[in-house]
């Protein structure tokens, strides 16, 4: 009963599984547990928070610590009191008994794959802290804990060899959606001690990968010739570098996207060249019409000096004669 009320629990609240987590590169290929403690249990707040660190260490030190990579397979406990004592004092002390089960199961298929039972003594001077002392005494090393980890690692190796052939059919129909990204997640899922399933995994996955690559480089690819069609100068050819940038090198379109270089590359070139060309027109250009506004600048100065004189002329003309009666020089 116990069992199925907590397998019940997990597929409510499965989604609160922390997907915050980061994920790591070697979560994949290996068999991980996500440690789950349900909001539902009836203890206080601190113990549970005492009891998810309890669950990781247990987790890691058997080398299958996980994150939210693959949310299917969990770690999870219930707690259940078995007696309550109160201790006089002072201090005044409560001691408790209590049986603190352990799960490991298929939160997706809510499966539970291996159980064990541990009886733990917490002691405190309120109930939160005998449930922590309790949660404390649980020995990460006993060889119960050893025997249901590897137990349930046999059942999930065991789920994995069963489901093999759908895994596959699954990633094949989201292959032909082109949803290559999550073919490849539901494929990467396999651990690697699924000798067999893994090494048929890691070939379809060979065949995604390069579908995945070719398809966006294509994509790519169009995006750059579009943009270069409509924009073929240097702003033009920075938009659409950097779309050619974002090609897998190893995509078949990367000839045709190394060619669509160099004739950006040929285009700018010849631009430049007739830039400066036009600008060596222009300079000789300007050095004329320098030239020439230099001589009619001339012309205009003498025509202006010309001018000056030509009104002192005729200024002259209608000044009074001057007689130089009073002068005695001879």
């Amino acid at each position: 009963m116990k069992i199925l009320l907590l397998t019940i629990l997990i597929a409510l609240h499965i989604t609160n599984i922390n997907a915050q987590e980061v994920i790591k590169l070697d979560d994949f290929g290996r068999i991980a547990l996500n440690t789950y403690v349900s909001n539902d249990l009836k203890i206080p707040l601190e113990a549970k928070n005492q009891l998810e660190i309890k669950l990781k260490q247990i987790a890691s030190k058997y080398g299958m610590a996980g994150t939210a990579a693959n949310p299917r397979f969990i770690l999870t406990a219930s707690v259940s009191i078995t007696t309550k004592d109160i201790v006089a004092g002072p201090p005044q002390m409560i001691a408790q008994n209590m049986d603190i089960t352990l799960f490991v199961g298929d939160a997706i298929e809510n499966k539970v794959y291996a159980n064990v039972t541990i009886t733990s003594k917490g002691v405190g001077t309120n109930e939160n802290k005998a449930f922590i002392d309790a949660i404390k005494q649980i020995n990460v090393q006993s060889k119960d804990l050893k025997v249901f980890l590897e137990e349930a690692k046999t059942k999930i190796v065991s789920y994995y060899a069963i489901q093999c052939d759908f895994i596959i059919k699954k990633s094949e129909a989201l292959k032909a959606q082109e949803s290559y990204n999550e073919a490849l997640y539901s494929l990467a899922l396999v651990p690697d001690t699924c000798k067999d399933c893994y090494f048929k995994c890691l070939s379809e996955m060979s065949i995604i990968y390069d579908l995945k690559i070719n398809s966006e480089g294509k994509k790519l690819l169009n995006k750059a010739i579009t943009t270069w069609a409509a924009n073929p100068n240097k702003e033009g050819a920075n938009e659409t570098t950097e779309f050619i940038k974002q090609i897998n090198p190893k995509a078949k379109c990367i000839a045709d996207a190394s060619k669509l270089l160099r004739s950006i590359n040929s285009k700018l070139i010849a631009d430049e060249k007739e830039r400066l060309r036009k600008e060596e027109e222009y300079e000789k250009l300007q050095q004329i019409i320098d030239a020439e506004n230099a001589k009619q600048q001339a012309v205009l100065e003498k025509e202006r000096i010309k001018a000056y004189r030509q009104i002192a002329v005729e200024f002259a003309k209608n000044q009074p004669a001057v007689y130089y009666r009073n002068v005695y020089w001879y």
